[in-house]
């Protein structure tokens, strides 16, 4: 048998819960069983349930069918927010969400990954903020640590793995600038 060159995952010995393993493991049911399958109008319900489980959440936020949420205590969600069917909130760090911020359908806010140096391939969390006013649009991606600006915009399918500033609109994988956002002239 060979010795492991890049990643020994025997050796692993990460968690980020931030809670008791219990209370993980019954989000994840409760989840899976009372949230996931809900349709689409019972917006309050959805709410309720991550405020249950530790989640803080502003006034009118809709949380449509299908999101996922790691672990609800380290996720703030401002006032009038909006998140797509099926996005996705890897919370294994805090993830804050500004408010009159929309997170699109299939949008993945990723607050972990691996150091892929070190062959024990050891768990690094960071938080994720995102400003007031910011759009994650279909299936973007956001990765640890990374902060929006208020008012950033992040096109379909974009990986974001560094800080947008406000008013900045970026694409691509990597994500790259490609214009600013003009604030509306309609009140």
């Amino acid at each position: 048998m060979r010795a492991n060159r890049f990643q020994d995952l025997s050796r692993f010995t990460g968690t980020a819960r931030g809670r008791e393993a219990w209370r993980a493991q019954l989000w994840w049911l409760f989840q899976s069983l009372l949230v996931l399958p809900t349709p689409q109008f019972l917006f309050a319900w959805r709410r309720f349930a991550l405020v249950l489980f530790g989640a803080k959440i502003g006034k009118r936020v809709l949380i449509r069918p299908g999101v996922r949420v790691t672990y609800p205590w380290n996720v703030t969600i401002g006032d009038h927010v909006w998140i797509g069917d099926n996005a996705t909130l890897y919370s294994v760090a805090e993830i804050s969400i500004g408010s009159h911020s929309v997170i699109s359908q299939d949008a993945y806010l990723c607050a972990g990954t691996h150091d892929h140096r070190d062959i024990t391939f050891p768990f690094r969390a960071s938080p994720i903020r995102i400003a007031d006013e910011c759009w994650v649009a279909a299936r973007g991606f956001v990765g640890p640590g990374v902060e929006l600006g208020e008012g950033a915009v992040v096109a379909a399918g974009a990986v974001v793995t560094e800080n947008v500033p406000a008013a900045t609109i970026v694409a691509g994988v990597p994500a790259k600038k490609i214009g600013d956002r003009a604030a509306s002239e309609r009140g």
